[in-house]
């Protein structure tokens, strides 16, 4: 495994979590990609995104349901500050993963994390788990409570 896999499977395990790592045949990459290799529907795939606040520098890791797109335009009125793009290389080196694996646990660093209220939804979700084709599922709401998530509101 990885060093990201590995930090993830590590994180699970520090904050007993029931949640084994899976390593998909193909590409997990995007959220209909993940869902079909998870066999479950778009709403359940997590979609871990990095921001950065225009306004403070810090970088925001938003939780978003495979079936929703975070609309920049309305990112102030939501978490308090306008949101750009992050730097992939201040990704990298502030959480440990590159985007397109980023899991919404096991950062090198603490990052403000937000959850789309659509994932509690459901009974089970899947998230990134450091690989572009590593996956895990947990219930939304151990998800939340194991990353300190404040819930926002897309739709």
């Amino acid at each position: 495994m990885s060093k990201s896999v590995n930090r993830v499977q590590k994180a699970l395990e520090d904050l007993k979590l029931d949640a084994a790592i899976q390593h998909m045949p193909e590409s997990t990459r995007t959220a209909e990609d993940a869902a079909t290799a998870c066999k479950c529907s778009v709403g359940q795939i997590v979609k871990s995104m990095i921001f950065e606040g225009a306004e403070t520098g810090k970088l925001k890791l938003l939780l978003v349901s495979g079936k929703h797109t975070v609309d920049l335009a309305k990112a102030a009125e939501i978490f308090g500050e306008s949101l750009i793009r992050a730097d992939p290389k201040r990704v990298r080196s502030e959480t440990g993963f590159a985007i397109g694996g980023v899991a919404p646990l096991g950062h090198l660093s603490a990052t403000d994390t937000w959850m789309d209220a659509a994932l509690l939804d459901h009974d089970l979700i899947w998230a990134a788990a450091g690989a572009p084709n590593a996956v895990f599922s947990l219930p939304p709401q151990e998800l939340k409570d194991a990353t300190a998530s404040r819930i926002f509101q897309i739709g």
